[in-house]
């Protein structure tokens, strides 16, 4: 088990990625890791995701009260806690703007095409969470709805969300998410997304069983 000084520089190592693959810009994106039952990391709001240090990471409560931390809390800190609440399985959420990931979130068009062995065990399909106004319950209200089948969300005009097993889970989800996003509009400027056979797509579902996938997924959301 990662000591809390380990997963505040583990969160500042996504920061920086997040920054460096221009997933955020300037002071975008936000981070978070579920200590226990009662108490999250989370990034400061107003700092660049590039740029933080541990010691700007600050704790809370699982009501957003501050526990420590010289800086002020993400101003989206609303969005985690609610997932925490919802998904006891969840120990960390991303936040970011992948840039090809979001224009599908602005043009309204959500990841649903299996067109990628790897995206389909990984995720299955990406749904668009409808347009809230950030800081407010607005948008923990609409991820809501999508939560007992989902791990990775499209943002409506806003850019995209994952929760993980871990910290690096969440942020790989988030990778995953921008790559499929990539490899869609290249198929669809190449002349349109040829989808693997619904056959195929079942079977692709039980690799990711014998492989033990933790998480949400569409395939066994029922469960």
């Amino acid at each position: 088990m990662r000591s809390e000084f380990e997963l505040k520089e583990d969160i500042c190592e996504v920061g920086r990625r997040i920054y460096t693959n221009g997933f955020v810009a300037a002071n975008d994106g936000n981070i978070s890791v579920r200590i226990n039952d009662k108490e999250v990391l989370t990034t400061p709001t107003g700092v660049s995701k590039g740029f933080m240090t541990s010691d700007m990471i600050v704790k809370v409560d699982m009501e957003g009260n501050v526990i420590s931390g010289k800086l002020k809390p993400s101003s989206e800190l609303k969005m985690h806690l609610d997932v925490y609440k919802n998904r006891k399985d969840v120990k960390s959420v991303v936040h970011a703007h992948p840039p090809t990931a979001t224009g599908f979130a602005v043009a309204g068009i959500p990841l649903n095409e299996m067109i990628m062995p790897e995206v389909i065990i990984s995720l299955g399909t990406v749904p668009i969470a409808k347009y809230g106004t950030p800081s407010t319950m607005e948008i923990p209200d609409a991820v809501r709805e999508y939560l007992d089948c989902y791990d990775g969300f499209l943002l409506e005009n806003h850019g995209a969300l994952t929760v993980g097993t871990d910290l690096f889970n969440a942020y790989f989800k988030m990778e995953t998410i921008e790559l499929a996003a990539k490899i869609n509009l290249t198929a669809r400027q190449l002349g349109g997304v040829k989808e693997i056979s619904s056959e195929n797509v079942k079977r692709l579902y039980e690799v990711r069983k014998k492989l033990g996938v933790q998480g949400k997924h569409p395939a066994n959301c029922d469960e």
